[in-house]
């Protein structure tokens, strides 16, 4: 014999999760930059950064 309906209906009742509008999430880059304060190690950390995003961006393609 199957089981009954009850057993399915249970877990219907369950909360979502809260969905976030687009404008209010943000991409986790909170770092403020001024070019003109920067020294040279300043720079060639951007340069690696840069690189290190084309490099993941062309593997996830």
């Amino acid at each position: 014999m199957g089981r009954n309906n009850i057993h399915h209906n249970r877990d219907k009742n369950t909360q979502k999760l809260p969905q976030v509008p687009k404008n209010l999430k943000s991409d986790g880059l909170d770092v403020e930059y001024s070019s003109e304060l920067a020294d040279q190690e300043d720079i060639e950390a951007q340069a690696r950064a840069n690189a290190a995003d084309r490099r993941a961006h062309n593997r996830r393609l």
